[in-house]
């Protein structure tokens, strides 16, 4: 009936009742002898077939610049309809690369709603090649709830984001709480106070998904995805949907598909990478009796393509070394207000920058936009001299130099803290005669032109004040003894007998940068601004670790410069 089915699109329920009543009305009347007993049947009919078919109609059209027209399921389309997931709208994607780059204007809205698409179609893809294998178990086979709970997962990952995104999470957050959440799991208690302050929980559970009890709780496995952590969400069978969202093992999911496409975009960086491809070609096959989810051999070149992309977008856009100047200015702006900027929350109650994350009222606030301003006239208060706004005005700190770092102790953070290709070691392939069974490829089966090693770390020096004769002479010692630093850097230092692996520091490398006012380093690359748990972690699995005290001492000590310097 075209006429209901226009209605069904234009969400239109008493026209829809009207339009489709009389047809089934009438087929009733024609197979049943008493057609009076269809009036029984009349509501029942109409609230089941509304919910059956809903899924289909209800689905709204988003027009993205990235992946085009896609369409999301109501469910999804009712949760970006929140407070919670609105105020992504207002959290640029890049932090401080706006003040850079003039095209990087988009938020955190619009990246998640593209992560929730793709991780859909990736979760659709999987299932179609499952349905070509008649012989695959039927508990991993992927059903209509699990496609709901990627896409959520999907959609939801980011809802712990900050201000700034990583200005906040990665910078303020370890220095101003050192002991404090991370971003993963403030999106998690975000997601849960969006699904408690909206009602949604009834809302699932007419969709199918399941809300209580322990075996296969929806809720958890949405969660599970969003943390990358496997628990109890799904069965050992279905392990392989952990991968799609965040995946922990190689890093290959549909969050770094959508921003590398989106930042490459918008920044007019030039993307090597073709995600829809990865998907065309992606199942799940069977490794040594695992399910993870490959990719066909011929596609190792693509997947290279990835991670050259990522050093890429790193290496000319989220470590510029003016960006990074601009955030460090941004960071220190907001632990000057950490204290001084109060958010209501309830009645009568109300919580500083770095506390708000334990309130889900008050992080719902916590926004980019009216606040951005705000934060940059504290700027002012940094040079203790001036009123101008020294971010607009592009009084910015000034970069003194920067090493880069060759020991391999700083080469292994990322991929379980040794010296791994993520492709060869970690990521499953299949070939075209036999699609069920996963294997690795090793680096010289493919070419001789591959890359060694898949993070570079370096250490950044910035001067807070820009025009100042002490600059100029600060480079040249800088320059000068470059040499000592790489000697420094090589040298295995061992750290004192009385510190152990359990032990927690009394100082933590952030809060000696306070105090000494002497580095400000460029996240993520450096072990010396990492927060104390990392540190520890590093220490238990290797004693013989470079001391991040240690590399202060000997940079103040290299530079000779006082420590009452602007440095």
């Amino acid at each position: 009936n075209l006429s209901a089915h226009d209605a069904f699109r234009k969400k239109n329920m008493h026209k829809t009742c009207t339009f489709i009543l009389p047809t089934v009305l009438l087929l009733f009347k024609t197979l049943l002898p008493h057609w009076e007993g269809v009036l029984v049947f009349k509501a029942l009919i109409c609230t089941q077939f509304i919910k059956k078919i809903s899924f289909f109609f209800f689905t709204q059209v988003f027009n993205d610049p990235i992946h085009g027209h896609i369409e999301l399921p109501p469910l999804l389309v009712k949760i970006i309809d929140t407070p919670q997931f609105q105020r992504l709208r207002k959290i640029k994607q890049l932090g401080g690369g706006y003040y850079v780059f003039p095209g990087a204007s988009h938020n955190r809205f619009e990246h998640s709603v593209g992560v929730g698409h793709l991780a859909g179609e990736l979760v659709k893809a999987l299932r179609a090649k499952q349905l070509e294998e008649p012989s695959l178990n039927s508990e991993s086979l992927i059903n209509d709830r699990d496609v709901l709970c990627v896409q959520i997962a999907g959609l939801c990952h980011d809802l712990g984001h900050g201000p700034f995104s990583h200005v906040f999470d990665g910078m303020f957050n370890p220095q101003a709480d050192p002991n404090g959440e991370k971003w993963e799991d403030a999106s998690i208690l975000m997601f849960d106070h969006l699904v408690d302050d909206n009602k949604l929980t009834p809302v699932m559970n007419e969709y199918g998904l399941i809300t209580e009890g322990d075996n296969e709780n929806d809720l958890v496995f949405i969660k599970e995805m969003i943390k990358g952590s496997l628990y109890k969400g799904r069965n050992n069978e279905k392990s392989f949907l952990y991968e799609i969202v965040a995946n922990k093992q190689n890093g290959i999911d549909v969050d770094k598909f959508d921003y590398f496409a989106r930042d490459c975009h918008h920044l007019g960086i030039q993307n090597n990478f073709d995600h829809r491809r990865f998907i065309v070609f992606a199942r799940v096959c069977n490794v040594d009796g695992q399910l993870h989810i490959c990719s066909r051999d011929k596609e190792i070149a693509n997947l290279y393509d990835m991670f050259h992309t990522r050093n890429s977008l790193h290496r000319r856009a989220y470590q510029h070394r003016v960006k990074m100047a601009v955030e460090i200015m941004i960071k220190d702006a907001l632990l000057k207000a950490d204290q001084d900027l109060q958010i209501k929350w309830a009645e009568g109650e109300a919580c500083c920058l770095s506390e708000a994350k334990k309130h889900k009222e008050a992080y719902t606030k916590l926004t980019g936009r009216g606040f951005e301003v705000w934060c940059l006239k504290l700027t002012t208060r940094l040079t203790f001299k001036t009123s101008e706004l020294r971010i607009m005005r592009r009084d910015l700190y000034q970069l003194v130099g920067e090493i880069k770092v060759c020991s391999y102790i700083f080469m292994c953070l990322y991929y379980k803290f040794t010296i791994d290709n993520p492709i060869s070691n970690y990521t499953y392939f299949y070939s075209k005669f036999n699609p069920t069974i996963g294997f690795k490829i090793k680096p010289e089966e493919v070419s001789n032109l591959l890359p060694e090693c898949f993070s570079e770390k370096h250490i950044r020096v910035y001067w807070k004040r820009r025009n100042d004769k002490r600059l100029e002479d600060a480079k040249k010692c800088f320059e000068a003894n470059r040499a000592d630093y790489y000697t420094v850097l090589f040298n295995q230092c061992v750290l004192p007998d009385s510190v152990h692996d359990n032990d927690r520091l009394s100082l933590t490398a952030p809060t000696v940068l306070i105090d000494m006012k002497l580095l400000y380093i460029t996240p993520p690359f450096l072990c010396v601004y990492v927060t104390e748990s990392l540190y520890v972690r590093l220490h238990s699995l290797h004693r013989n670790l470079l001391r991040p005290l240690l590399v202060i001492q000997v940079l103040a000590t290299c530079i000779k410069l006082s420590a009452s310097s602007e440095l």
